[in-house]
């Protein structure tokens, strides 16, 4: 069983003495940092490394949860792939300790929160797109072709032979959503007829 220490600051003007400090009292003797990268990114070369390097039984200790990310979602997946590959994780600030009971209900708990808090974010903006569609807002992506364009088109297509190449450079569109789009044209004028 291996300890293993993690430690980042933001700008390289920040320093990190005490982070280590703190994770070298708390025994890790193998610390991987990472200097002036955001908590945002996920994908830092010191953390990188660092994953790479854990194995089963081994502990990722870091000295605050914000050290490793910001993303409580995001921190969240990384732990339980760690805690999937038989790695604990402990974080000295919040006393979070996986391989603990106790510790182990904290991280269900933060995680708990984290999925409440993303169902509520699903739902507002459910509600926002249906209020938005009543009062007549268009939601999504613009079509990429006018209704006068598509029946210019798929005139030429159909009854001048104009190639689908062609067309589809004419009107700045991708040759599989020009095509796309005539036979949506053409399902639709049978339907209605």
């Amino acid at each position: 069983m291996r300890n293993f220490g993690y430690a980042r600051v933001s700008t390289t003007e920040q320093n990190m003495d005490l982070q280590l400090s703190a994770l070298r009292a708390a025994g890790c003797h193998d610390v991987m940092t990472d200097e002036g990268v955001s908590g945002a990114d996920f994908s830092r070369p010191g953390l990188a490394k660092l994953l790479k390097r854990l194995r089963t039984g081994d502990t990722l200790t870091v000295w605050r949860l914000d050290r490793l990310g910001r993303s409580l979602f995001e921190l969240i997946k990384l732990v339980r792939d760690l805690e999937g590959r038989g790695i604990q994780f402990r974080s000295l600030s919040e006393s979070i300790d996986t391989g603990t009971s106790g510790g182990r209900l904290l991280f269900h708990l933060l995680a708990a929160m984290a999925e409440f808090e993303r169902s509520l974010v699903s739902e507002r903006t459910r509600a926002g797109m249906v209020a938005a569609r009543a009062r007549g807002s268009h939601i999504g992506r613009r079509p990429a072709m006018t209704p006068g364009q598509l029946s210019e088109a798929t005139s030429a297509f159909t009854h001048d032979g104009v190639s689908l190449n062609e067309l589809a450079a004419r009107y700045a569109v991708h040759p599989r959503t020009l095509m796309r789009n005539i036979r949506l044209a053409a399902a639709n004028d049978t339907s209605a007829g």
